[in-house]
């Protein structure tokens, strides 16, 4: 059987368990952001799934409610003035990503894959589009997360997802998951607001 159903399956079976053994976890990061600010606990956004159909993403929440809705936090000009005290812990270390354990679960996502992009990231989509990236399950983590995650311009992230696609194997899943692991510790590729890369002379602001 291709290895796409049984990823499926260990999906499934380990989100399970993962829920089982961080379910104290769960419960002490809602407190903190219940204490820390106004707000529902966790945060839903529409995002792309497999075949590009939409689906709500669950993270902690991690911004105040007044914060815009469906911009992605490096276009926003000062994400800053709009992270939580408790949310920017929770976005250094990943731990906001928790809930998607519950999308996985559901079958909206697997534990590899693209990451799934907001409904409006049109130029993201469309160069995944190239390389048929959309049309498998996004994932809590994949290989463009480790190999540069938000320092990554559009073309670079959408060739690496799909590199992922047409080589998608349990070793690689394996090795994607201990990556993502030690870059998590390090706190690599996390940049909050605009990037500005100067290409020939002029800037350039890089949205993805």
């Amino acid at each position: 059987m291709n290895y796409l159903f049984y990823k499926r399956v260990i999906d499934f079976c380990l989100s399970i368990f993962v829920l089982g053994i961080t379910w104290p976890f769960f419960l002490l990061i809602s407190i903190v952001i219940k204490i820390d600010s106004k707000g529902p606990v966790l945060f839903k956004q529409e995002r792309i799934g497999k075949n590009k159909e939409k689906f709500y993403i669950l993270k902690f929440r991690t911004m105040k409610t007044c914060t815009p809705n469906d911009m992605p936090t490096h276009l926003l000009k000062d994400p800053n003035a709009f992270i939580t005290r408790s949310g920017r812990l929770l976005r250094k270390t990943s731990l906001d990503e928790l809930p998607q354990l519950i999308n996985i679960v559901k079958g909206d996502m697997s534990f590899v894959g693209p990451r799934p992009a907001l409904w409006n990231q049109y130029d993201l989509i469309s160069e995944r589009d190239k390389y048929k990236a959309n049309d498998i399950f996004p994932g809590l983590t994949g290989l463009a997360q480790v190999n540069g995650r938000d320092e990554l311009p559009i073309d670079a992230k959408a060739k690496l997802d799909g590199e992922y696609t047409r080589n998608c194997s349990l070793i690689l899943d394996i090795k994607c998951l201990i990556k993502t692991f030690t870059s998590v510790l390090k706190a690599e590729g996390v940049v909050e607001g605009k990037i500005e890369k100067k290409i020939k002379g002029e800037k350039k602001t890089s949205s993805y």
